[in-house]
């Protein structure tokens, strides 16, 4: 079996499940997120966001796949970039981290640490252009809105709260703090080698 970790491009963002693909919850502001929806162009405006962000930036997005099957992806970016986090009560992302945006796992590859992987591998990106810091917002409770990452979900990989919400706190990883994670991660992928096949849905990390 083999697995890869690529970056996000226009070329593989058809990888993303469709629901993704035309989710634009956090490339948006909400009055602009509506109009695309209403006009029923929310992919095209997806794609115009992930190209202007590699022009300007770079590298927005990472791909795990597993036998050139899509096993789970994650998007982040500069909070510039990110115009529905300027709404969140616990904004604004400090100004030496990128925002963790989403995190999708497939179910035949879940509670195997693919979440882990992911977030490792943006924290290793982001060293080396500059940032110190990985940022999210997380939802407590009950949450109809899928885009915003669960807090528990982000604590277990490791976040830590940095400033406390009812319904929406903020919260952050050291991005240095990963690179202990070595081991785990290897042990991670061996075990996404053996994971059972199901079929794709998608869930948190």
């Amino acid at each position: 079996m083999g697995r890869r970790i690529v970056p996000l491009t226009l070329d593989n963002l058809a990888d993303l499940p469709s629901t993704c693909r035309s989710c634009v919850f956090w490339e948006l502001d909400p009055v602009s997120g509506r109009a695309a929806v209403e006009s029923g162009k929310p992919e095209l405006e997806k794609e115009g966001w992930i190209s202007a962000v590699l022009l300007e930036w770079g590298s927005c997005g990472r791909v795990v796949y597993v036998d050139d099957r899509p096993a789970g992806f994650v998007l982040y970016a500069p909070p510039a970039y990110v115009p529905r986090a300027q709404s969140f009560p616990t904004s604004p992302v400090s100004s030496d981290a990128v925002q963790l945006m989403v995190s999708r796992v497939l179910p035949g590859f879940q509670r195997q640490g693919i979440g882990r992987v992911l977030v490792q591998t943006v924290a290793k990106d982001l060293l080396g252009r500059g940032f110190r810091a990985i940022e999210a917002f997380g939802a407590v409770g009950r949450q109809p809105v899928s885009c915003v990452l669960p807090a528990e979900h982000l604590l277990a990989v490791g976040f830590k709260t940095v400033r406390p919400h009812h319904r929406y706190p903020r919260l952050r990883l050291e991005a240095r703090t990963t690179l202990s994670w070595r081991g785990d991660v290897e042990g991670a992928l061996e075990r996404l080698l053996g994971g059972g096949r199901k079929e794709p849905a998608l869930r948190p990390f």
